[in-house]
């Protein structure tokens, strides 16, 4: 092994090891030109007595050796041509042994053997069978392992394999496993010895040499995955059994992770399957520090591909009963391996799962098995913060979702909220969005109570804060989290009114365990859902009596009454008051008068008591101007009381401005096209009217304050008022209030202490153009028009 010492050193060391090296192979070079054997010979085994040096790491060691490597193959061609000449390569193979140094030896030896086999002058099993042997003279764990190398290297393509010209046939194969397999089993020793040489404090760096020396062990079962002759019985019956007493045998960590996977990549899928049992009994007896779980989770990987390439392949797994033994096979690694780490219990479920989604993907009781032993392993423990072990329990619960695409399946698993229970509040919610998007992805229907009780319970993480944990922050997370909540309960549907009103109440019994900060997000969507029911029940003939029914639109009323209460506690008044006015419209298209005026009423008392904001009042009122305009259902008493309320809220906004515009809106209040019983023009005029007075207020209060008249933008807004009730033929108002309203408009926008205002140019414009436009047009509207003149 590498001796104590700087960097320098062994940079000089690798330099002086060239320089000699490169030193020897001129002279070698030059005893070749001139076919000089003798000399060739004792210069190429001078070259090669670099390789003797201790002072190396495997890294720069690899460097002086692949140096060498293209010299001796330089060397391997004199020894072909010699042969040709005349030279006897039994003569050649014995006098290359008189070298002084045993590893130049063994090189050397080596380099004939390669053209001695390809000469044919002596069975190529007993040559190699010789080499082999004799490379057991190396036992320095790093040159005997590059030695080793070298001859699977020189050796590889002259294996007395079916179908090679080395005598090949069925008979001969065994001998080319057997040759392949002692030098992987005596490089094994070798590599596994590396890990006891020097001192101790020095464990770690002689760990990471070996993994940069692991390659060379594992060209040889490369090799072996190569010879043609291997097939299933041989692999079976000798190649695999001897390969795996290597692995278990050696005991070391390094060597048995690494040559297990080896094992795993490169034989076929097929072979895998057929020696499964095999395969699998050895994991239990490896080390307790090596990585099974990402050994075994690579091997089902890979038969999950393999039965993934074709529905035809699929028999073989049914014929070995693969699911068992494996199952079988991870029960026995865990319970051999009591410090497992819980992340790699759950990588090992988490892998049968795939493998049993692709290749028994109609068998729900093995996947709730696989969920049930996870769940055994995992109960008794605190809630996971591991990361790796809470991202693999996502993993784990994401695959059947994205197998079947059907929350329902999930649902059907008993184990499967069983995991989530396990899982720490962060991860719940992780794994209830995956949940929600998937049902969102898929468009899936829950359209049972039931189901939609057992969803709400598994994405409990997004409906209400866990283990008293709040949050007052609403960060761009959350707000999108209970977006896909509020999408969620719209998506809930039943064909059947009674099932859907029970979904309705199974979700508000969740929600309102939600908390302040959720519930503007999420309430909207339940309250919108049952109107939705309302109106379909409205629809729908009413082929029995009211009492008979159980599920009626006063019911669904009463249930959404109480839901908006909860905002009322947050408190967030101006939606409740606009969910209050939305039901106050269902309502109406119901016929159903005293609950529509109920509504109203809880709106107005929000309106009066909660809402002091000046901007979210004019928003408020125009909301409730805007919905009491289209609502039919009011007696003459009720309306007169809901739009006298109206028109006071109107005028005691803060602003003048607002409570111009606020005003004229409520003319809409008393004249309805479709409804003879509300025109009322005299009241339409009253309001027009008492807006321009208002209008008027605001130009004085800019005159008192700034000098000037204010913007007759507010004038010309009563003008386009005054013009649309003109058309509709409210008898109030006349062409003269019109004529007489342009009139002073145009005498605000002329005077000098009017500002320019390019808005109100641009209205003006507008509003003189329609006229215009009307007239020309004619008819009897156009005939109307023609008596204003501006």
């Amino acid at each position: 092994m590498i001796s104590d010492g700087v960097v320098e050193d062994e940079e000089k060391w690798l330099s002086a090891g060239i320089a000699g090296l490169q030193q020897n192979a001129f002279y070698m070079h030059r005893a070749l030109d001139s076919n000089n054997l003798k000399d060739a010979l004792k210069y190429s085994a001078q070259m090669l007595s670099e390789l003797r040096t201790s002072r190396l790491s495997p890294h720069k060691y690899y460097e002086l050796y692949m140096r060498a490597f293209d010299e001796l193959r330089k060397l391997e061609i004199f020894f072909k041509e010699e042969t040709g000449r005349g030279c006897s390569i039994v003569e050649l193979y014995e006098l290359v042994q008189h070298a002084g140094n045993i590893l130049p030896r063994l090189y050397l030896l080596c380099t004939v053997g390669s053209v001695y086999i390809k000469s044919k002058e002596a069975p190529a099993k007993d040559v190699l069978k010789d080499l082999v042997e004799m490379c057991r003279g190396i036992q320095h764990p790093l040159r005997g392992l590059f030695l080793r190398s070298y001859l699977s290297q020189v050796s590889r393509d002259k294996l007395p394999d079916i179908g090679s010209e080395y005598e090949g046939d069925a008979d001969t194969v065994m001998d080319a496993v057997e040759f392949v397999l002692q030098n992987f089993t005596e490089m094994n020793k070798l590599w596994v010895r590396m890990q006891h040489q020097g001192p101790a404090r020095e464990k770690d760096k002689r760990g990471k040499e070996r993994g940069e020396l692991r390659d060379l062990v594992g060209k040889n079962l490369h090799v072996l995955s190569q010879i043609e002759g291997v097939d299933l019985e041989m692999y079976k019956e000798i190649v695999l059994p001897r390969v795996l007493e290597q692995v278990v045998n050696c005991k070391d960590e390094l060597a048995q992770y690494y040559l297990m996977d080896c094992i795993i990549q490169v034989f076929p899928d097929e072979y895998h399957l057929q020696t499964l049992e095999t395969l699998l009994n050895a994991c239990p007896q490896l080390q307790a520090s090596v990585d099974v779980e990402t050994v075994l989770s690579r091997l089902m990987e890979r038969l999950s591909n393999y039965a993934a390439s074709g529905s035809e392949v699929l028999p073989e797994f049914f014929q070995v009963e693969a699911f068992a033994k494996l199952n079988n096979a991870i029960g026995k690694v865990i319970e051999a391996q009591e410090n497992m780490p819980i992340a790699g219990v759950v990588t090992l479920y988490a892998s049968l799962l795939k493998f049993t989604l692709q290749v028994h993907p109609d068998r729900l009781d093995y996947i709730d098995q696989i969920l049930g032993a996870c769940v055994k392993k995992l109960s008794g423990r605190e809630k996971l913060d591991e990361s790796k072990a809470t991202k693999q329990i996502v993993a784990l619960l994401s695959a059947p979702l994205e197998k079947y695409k059907d929350i329902d399946t999930a649902l059907n698993l008993s184990n499967y909220p069983r995991i989530m229970e396990c899982l720490n509040d962060g991860t719940h919610k992780e794994m209830a969005n995956v949940i929600v998007q998937n049902i969102m992805k898929n468009k899936t229907c829950i359209s049972t109570a039931e189901k939609v009780d057992a969803l709400f319970e598994l994405i409990k993480g997004l409906i209400r804060d866990l283990d008293g944990d709040t949050h007052d922050e609403l960060d761009e997370d959350f707000i999108e989290e209970q977006n896909s909540v509020a999408r969620l309960i719209q998506m809930l549907h039943s064909d059947d009114p009674e099932e859907m009103l029970k979904v309705i109440q199974t979700v508000r019994k969740h929600i309102l365990t939600g908390g302040r900060k959720r519930h503007p997000y999420t309430v909207p969507p339940l309250i919108f859902s049952s109107l939705k029911l309302v109106r379909r029940l409205e629809r729908q003939d009413e082929s029995v009596s009211g009492d008979e029914v159980s599920t009626t639109p006063k019911k669904i009323f009463q249930l959404v009454t109480q839901t908006i209460e909860a905002l009322t506690s947050i408190p967030v008044p101006e939606l409740a008051l606009g969910l209050y006015l939305q039901c106050a419209e269902a309502a109406n298209d119901c016929d159903l008068e005293p609950v529509a005026y109920e509504f109203f009423t809880q709106a107005y008392i929000l309106y009066e008591e909660e809402i002091t904001d000046s901007k979210t009042q004019v928003t408020s009122i125009h909301l409730i101007i805007g919905t009491l305009q289209r609502m039919h259902v009011f007696g003459v008493e009720n309306r007169d009381a809901l739009t006298h309320k109206a028109t006071g809220y109107s005028a005691k906004l803060l602003k003048k401005p607002d409570q111009c515009r606020a005003v004229y809106a409520c003319s809409h209040l008393f004249w309805l096209d479709d409804h003879d019983s509300i025109r009322d023009g005299e009241r339409v005029l009253l309001c027009l009217k008492r807006s321009l007075r208002i209008a008027n207020a605001v130009q004085q209060m800019a005159n008192a304050t700034r000098g000037s008249s204010g913007s007759a933008l507010l004038f010309i807004e009563i003008l386009n008022k005054y013009l649309y009730f003109y058309e509709k033929g409210v008898s109030q108002i006349t062409v003269e209030s019109i004529q007489d309203l342009i009139k002073l408009i145009r005498n605000e926008m002329q005077g000098d202490a009017s500002p320019s205002d390019p808005a109100a140019d641009a209205f003006l414009a507008s509003t003189l153009l329609y006229i215009q436009f009307q007239k020309d047009k004619g008819g009897a509207v156009g005939d109307k028009y023609m008596l204003i003149t501006d």
